[in-house]
């Protein structure tokens, strides 16, 4: 059963006395918006006469009633904007219900309405609405999360806990409107992008997220099973050998914007279900691609913010071309003073270990370089650099390097310490990458759930023959934390991927006192929190049950004594 505060009991009344009014607390008809707040506070004054007839639609936002008149405020998709209502003036007849009890008494913060007026500046110089018509157009049932703001400017109960605004979306847009502006800019981002490539004729195009057989990168899959087919199905990890089929199909340059999933942690720089685009285009190669991603990202940041210097956090990033180059071996002998590019893999093994990087008996030359150049180099990449020509056995769909035994023509841009991007020159031989899907397949049987499938039909279609091909990959979500000086992936997703949500456990009063000063804590001696609660004995022992029954804390015996820790 649905358990409701007082304020949900109270909007649930009010909505059923709209309902006894005839008035229906969400209309269906369309309610056609004119002028939105931003574009009257910015042009007002440069044309009044625009604006004597307006209506608006939005939230109540704040209102402050003296009796037959109210000031209040209306929040639009654009923004804020004060409204003035007149009892007489929205209720001309004799019936004065909808100001005396509808505005004044049944409508709340929260609320959305809709007003027509006319636009005017008040004697304080303020920019309104003279509102002349109300329409009630949705009934809210929770109230907002609402920061509250006392007499010394301190604001409190301000709606900034990551899990409840990443969990309600919805909220964190309405009471912390700069969130929009994020997601603003990312649309902004992908729009530059999609368009610098679309000016060049490559053709976006559409591949399939569900696969018979998952490839293109490097992760663990999510499985699932067609039931008509009775086979198992796998989400993509990346849209790179099909996209190839096309350039095998004789398109030029075909890109696209995808969705992809992999099954792997989670953290501030992952989300299981990200964004990407990657682009092929035919009859060029990986110094090719390098400088059209330098112009491409250069282009986005003078789109997004006027300049080529974007702020990251405590770095100001610039994206002016060129930008710096590394091999991977000469950035791990630079930061580390180790050449590591003659070495097998025992001797990789001993190095990464003695640079107290944790290794595993599934990982393969490979996978100990990149481990090296993860934990002693990527992060201390903070301007954008390029690594390049990358060991073969890290690259089971690059071209070898035309100069140099054992590499490949591979590279990634780096920028503020984590990868935006990859490329190749894309190995076209089908020879070549029927050995390098078979190493994979070797990987995985020591254990690497990372390692790629064989896919025949890809071979097939390499088979048929595939021109001289650079291929790129940009993930879109990284590139819009740094373009958005995010300092997390789920600020820049409008619904991060979330664990369950926890079911709201009833307490006593007690209990609940004992578990607020335990989550200050996290974990402390038995003892002393029985001192800061300061209940009885039976009140105490009452409490420490509940908490441990309903598994918010646990108690454990150690050689120091009776310990607490909270679960949640």
């Amino acid at each position: 059963m649905q358990k409701l505060s007082e304020q949900e009991i109270q909007r649930r009344e009010q909505r059923q006395q709209l309902l006894d009014l005839n008035i229906n607390p969400y209309p269906s008809e369309t309610f056609g918006v004119s002028h939105f707040s931003k574009e009257i506070k910015e042009g007002f004054e440069a044309d009044p006469e625009r604006y004597k007839q307006v209506t608006l639609a939005g939230r109540l936002m704040s209102r402050r009633i003296q009796g037959s008149a109210t000031f209040a405020e209306l929040q639009d998709a654009q923004g804020r904007i004060q409204l003035y209502l007149r009892r007489d003036d929205i209720c001309p007849g004799e019936d004065k219900t909808l100001y005396n009890t509808v505005f004044k008494k049944i409508l709340g913060i929260g609320d959305i309405i809709g007003v027509e007026g006319y636009v005017f500046k008040t004697q304080v110089g303020e920019i309104s609405v003279h509102v002349t018509g109300l329409t009630v157009l949705t009934k809210a049932l929770k109230p907002l999360p609402l920061p509250k703001t006392d007499g010394d400017g301190v604001v409190h109960d301000a709606f900034t806990d990551p899990e409840k605004r990443y969990r309600q979306r919805y909220a964190d847009l309405v009471v912390n409107p700069h969130v929009k502006e994020t997601f603003v800019k990312r649309t902004k981002m992908v729009n530059s992008m999609r368009q610098f490539l679309a000016d060049r004729e490559y053709l976006e195009v559409e591949t399939p997220i569900l696969q018979p057989l998952y490839g293109g990168a490097a992760a663990r899959p999510f499985k699932t099973h067609h039931n008509t087919l009775d086979m198992t199905l796998y989400m993509r990890i990346a849209n790179e050998l099909y996209l190839k089929r096309l350039i095998v199909g004789g398109f030029d340059g075909v890109f696209e914007f995808s969705k992809d999933f992999r099954n792997e942690g989670m953290s501030r720089f992952h989300n299981p279900e990200f964004t990407q685009v990657e682009l092929y285009v035919a009859y060029k190669d990986y110094d090719w691609m390098m400088n059209l991603v330098e112009e491409m990202i250069e282009k986005v940041a003078i789109d997004l913010h006027g300049t080529t210097k974007v702020q990251v956090g405590e770095n100001v990033i610039d994206f002016q071309r060129p930008w710096k180059r590394f091999t991977m071996f000469e950035a791990i002998e630079h930061f580390t003073g180790i050449d590591i590019s003659e070495m097998n893999e025992e001797e990789l093994r001993k190095t990464a270990n003695g640079l107290k990087v944790e290794t595993d008996d599934s990982m393969g030359k490979g996978k100990l370089i990149d481990e090296i150049f993860g934990e002693h180099c990527e992060h201390k990449l903070i301007q954008p650099t390029y690594i390049t020509d990358y060991p073969v056995e890290m690259s089971p769909l690059a071209k070898k390097h035309r100069a140099k035994e054992g590499l490949v023509e591979r590279f990634e841009a780096i920028c503020n310490g984590k990868e935006i991007c990859n490329a190749f020159s894309e190995l076209n031989d089908p020879i070549d990458q029927r050995q390098r899907f078979e190493e994979q397949l070797e990987l995985g049987k020591r254990g690497d759930d990372e390692a790629m499938m064989l896919d025949e039909d890809f071979l097939r279609a390499l088979e048929y023959g595939m021109p001289p091909t650079a291929g790129l990959g940009i993930g879109i979500d990284r590139l819009s934390m740094i373009m958005t000086n995010s300092n997390s992936i789920q600020d820049v997703l409008f619904f991060p991927q979330m664990k369950p949500e926890k079911k709201e456990v009833e307490l006593t009063e007690e209990a609940a006192g004992v578990l607020q000063s335990l989550k200050k804590v996290g974990r402390t001696d038995l003892a002393d929190l029985k001192g800061q609660a300061g209940l009885s004995n039976k009140k105490w022992d009452k409490s420490i049950k509940e908490l441990t029954q309903k598994g918010l804390a646990k108690v454990e015996k150690t050689d120091e004594g009776l310990f607490v820790q909270i679960t949640e």
